[in-house]
């Protein structure tokens, strides 16, 4: 019902930036907040940054002055432009929204969708 597409990723040297890009798509009534998460091996999935419907920002304190997200409501994307990256920032992030889907039979509800996710790899 809802695909999550991201793209921007790859190869960077240590204080070089990167802006990474996830497209929503299908059929839905709204998309509420959108966020970018990244797992690093071996380690945890953590939150880097959410913007709400309304704009409101949060960020991970790792990436705070560094990053900034954004969206386009009118385009259902959002944007990450990460700056001053360093190696500790490499992972795979992946794109999450929370979609609010109407259907006759069970009425409005809202899920979570996780886009497949793009390698982002810094060298010192």
């Amino acid at each position: 019902q809802v695909q999550l597409v991201e793209s921007g990723g790859g190869l960077v040297q240590s204080g070089g930036s990167l802006r990474l890009s996830c497209a929503a798509s299908g059929s839905f009534e709204s998309i509420n907040s959108m966020a970018w998460y990244r797992q690093a091996p071996g380690k945890q999935r953590e939150l880097v940054a959410v913007v709400t419907n309304g704009g409101s920002t949060n960020y991970a304190d790792s990436v705070k002055g560094r990053f900034t997200i954004s969206r386009d409501n009118a385009k259902n994307t959002v944007l990450l432009q990460m700056n001053s990256l360093k190696p500790e920032d490499t992972a795979v992030y992946k794109c999450n929204a929370a979609v609010t889907i109407s259907s006759f039979l069970t009425g409005s509800a809202t899920y979570a969708f996780w886009g497949p996710g793009t390698q982002v790899t810094v060298s010192p």
